[in-house]
């Protein structure tokens, strides 16, 4: 009887466990699909110019007018920056149409082209481009001076002489991050005019960008503007 017992204790517990198991994960669920940032700040584009004629190149694609400037290595953002990428170029990018216009917005729908080559470079993703983002307003803080004498020799690369590295706090690279969210080009069903920017792969010098070209081939058809 005792058994018996004793067996339906050590079941109610393992249920009991269980059950508290599953709580605790059903609770951690919802912090795990919140990992993705870019669902909290998703882009909401540049504030677009008063005419298409406030850009520096523009063209048609049927009735939508499609302007663009070339930014180079600069991320335009309206609280802070310009911040800066070695990684990516950015060009900014307005669409234009007749009056209650909408159109089905992506970044996937532009590529350049670079120095005439027969291949293009497709539009990133703005979260690629987070972590080479650098804020040059940014200063590391000053190291302090090292207490190993000059004199004592020996090389040790214990001794703490060599350089420390330092990275950007946490808070000012979210900060950052969250502002180049904010202007890179929306994206969905959206009413025009609508303007953000671009980001594209391209680790050279701008200098070496002897032509450019955006081309667009999305809902209003298909489009280029030379931009270099």
């Amino acid at each position: 009887m005792k058994a018996v017992i004793l067996s339906a204790g050590v079941l109610l517990a393992g249920a009991y466990l269980l059950a508290q198991t599953q709580a605790i994960t059903a609770v951690k669920e919802p912090a795990a699909e919140a990992k993705g940032d870019e669902a909290m700040n998703r882009a909401g584009g540049l504030p677009p110019r008063a005419t298409p004629g406030d850009y520096q190149f523009h063209t048609q694609a049927g009735k939508i007018t499609i302007t663009a400037e070339f930014t180079g290595h600069d991320v335009r953002t309206l609280e802070g920056g310009p911040y800066t990428t070695e990684d990516y170029v950015m060009v900014e990018t307005a669409l234009f149409g007749p009056p209650d216009t909408k159109l089905e917005m992506s970044y996937q729908d532009f590529s350049v082209r670079i120095n005439g080559k027969r291949n293009v470079q497709p539009a990133a993703p703005t979260l690629t481009v987070f972590k080479s983002l650098k804020d040059p307003d940014w200063e590391p803080p000053e190291e302090k001076a090292s207490k190993t004498s000059i004199g004592t020799g020996g090389g040790d690369n214990n001794s703490g002489d060599l350089p420390r590295l330092t990275h950007i706090p946490i808070e000012r690279e979210r900060a950052m991050q969250q502002r180049v969210m904010k202007v890179s080009l929306g994206e969905g069903d959206r009413p025009l005019p609508q303007a953000g920017m671009l980001f594209f792969e391209y680790r050279g010098s701008v200098k070496s960008i002897h032509s450019l070209e955006l081309l667009y081939n999305g809902p209003a058809g298909k489009a280029s503007i030379v931009l270099k």
